[in-house]
């Protein structure tokens, strides 16, 4: 049974940092592209970070130089460092994987950037 669990999520002040986590379960991430999304509040989710199963990466512009995915595959774990974080970083963010024809998502964890 394919899991996905976020955590790292917390309230930061602009400019500061956080580290994001996606513990998987049930597949091996190294043999899958592996996904960090984001949800604000009435807006669309969006692709933030994807780091694809040779370790090549690609990040929206708007977090390019900021943010850093990178996955552990003993841990079969997946980060999102993220850092000069801005308040247009506030949502929620989600981890995901394609699998054959299906799409997985953790539930979710809560970025907060705010003064």
């Amino acid at each position: 049974q394919v899991q996905l669990v976020e955590s790292g999520g917390d309230s930061v002040q602009p400019g500061g940092s956080l580290r994001l986590s996606c513990a998987a379960s049930g597949f091996s991430i190294s043999s899958y592209a592996m996904s960090w999304y984001r949800q604000a509040r009435g807006k669309e989710r969006e692709l933030v970070a994807r780091i694809n199963s040779g370790g090549s990466t690609n990040y929206a512009d708007s977090v390019k130089g900021r943010f850093t995915i990178s996955r552990d595959n003993d841990k079969n774990t997946v980060y999102l460092q993220m850092n000069s974080l801005k308040p247009e970083d506030t949502a929620i963010y989600h981890c995901n994987v394609h699998i054959g024809a299906l799409n997985y998502w953790g539930q979710g964890t809560q970025v907060t950037v705010s003064s």
